[in-house]
């Protein structure tokens, strides 16, 4: 009898570790997260969006599954308020641009600092170094637990009208721009009629002729086929800001995985995150600068700046940068200024 006994107790447990396997989620897991991006694929930030998800749910053996929805469909398309519905909960996690989610936090703007930064190294020191922390503790203190830096590029100029070399070329043009004050600000120094309007307005704004031009990365430039769909025949590779993209969970969100499922979703988000990166540089890093030769190819007239050209424009925006520099700290543009000066 005590052997029968022993073995019932043995099946029992088999039946119940088969049955509940120790890999489902918590009772509190959702079935399903939402991860809002701007773009969808094949622009990079749409592709480290589908990557980041794919990863989660291969190192979390399917406990935590992620949906994307690209076009900040879940804020009806408007990217300024994307941050907001993070931390109302409407978002769970997202791959978001400094510049969209810098009217909630200010701090955020000194990466749309008018020619701040000159190159990628000047990016990876403000990213990878104390700024990039001090940028962080922010973003912890408002709800939200940020992972891992992307990157969507330096903005390139575009339009349909004139080669842009010079301020005084950019008289009078209708530039579509974000919706940030600093971009309205920097665009109407030089003379622009800056737009502001989401990116799901913007192509067909261009090709009705309704603005003139735009700034963005040149990985959305060719991916959108601007040259084509809207009539962008003039680029000016001027570098005058960058881009930086932030991988952030809701706290609430973060707070109800498991430690481990944390350290997935955040080894998740490094992975994605480098190869963001390394996706949204391709062949812009001198001496490959085989992005740029194919948008010549596309018979697109292509300005490229000289450092004596790009003073002329830093000239022009010097007061919005005094301007923006007091607003944003003085203390966090000082740092990041010296950051820059010691980059190697």
């Amino acid at each position: 009898m005590k052997k029968c006994y022993a073995l019932l107790i043995v099946l029992v447990a088999m039946t119940f570790t088969f049955t509940f396997p120790l890999s489902l989620p918590a009772a509190d897991y959702k079935a399903e997260y939402k991860l809002s991006t701007v773009v969808a694929k094949p622009m990079p930030w749409g592709i480290a969006g589908e990557r980041w998800a794919e990863l989660v749910k291969e190192k979390t053996a399917g406990r935590i599954n992620i949906k994307v929805y690209p076009g900040v469909s879940l804020v009806g398309g408007d990217q300024t308020k994307e941050y907001t519905a993070i931390r109302q909960g409407a978002i769970d996690m997202a791959i978001g641009s400094t510049i969209n989610w810098s009217p909630q936090i200010k701090e955020l703007n000194l990466f749309s600092m008018p020619f701040l930064m000159p190159d990628y190294k000047a990016i990876d020191a403000l990213t990878r170094g104390d700024v990039g922390k001090e940028v962080w503790k922010i973003l912890e203190s408002k709800d939200t637990v940020p992972l891992a830096w992307g990157e969507n590029g330096f903005r390139e100029l575009s339009n349909s009208k004139k080669p842009v070399r010079k301020p005084d070329d950019l008289k009078g043009l209708k530039i579509r721009v974000v919706g940030s004050p600093l971009f309205l600000d920097t665009f109407t120094a030089l003379g622009a009629n800056p737009t502001q309007m989401s990116w799901a307005d913007a192509v067909p704004a261009l090709s009705s002729g309704a603005v003139d031009g735009q700034e963005n990365p040149l990985t959305i430039f060719t991916v959108a086929k601007l040259h084509a769909a809207a009539n962008q025949k003039y680029l000016t590779i001027w570098g005058y800001v960058a881009d930086p993209l932030i991988f952030v969970v809701s706290k609430s969100v973060w707070n109800s995985w498991k430690p481990e499922d944390q350290k997935a979703v955040r080894e998740a988000a490094v992975q994605a995150a480098k190869e963001n990166i390394e996706a949204a540089r391709k062949g812009l890093i001198p001496p490959d600068d085989s992005l740029i030769k194919e948008v010549e190819g596309l018979g697109v007239t292509v300005a490229r700046l000289t450092d004596a050209e790009k003073g002329a424009f830093r000239k022009a925006t010097k007061e919005v940068y005094d301007k923006w520099a007091k607003q944003i700290g003085p203390e966090l543009v000082k740092k990041a200024e010296e950051s820059i000066s010691k980059r190697k």
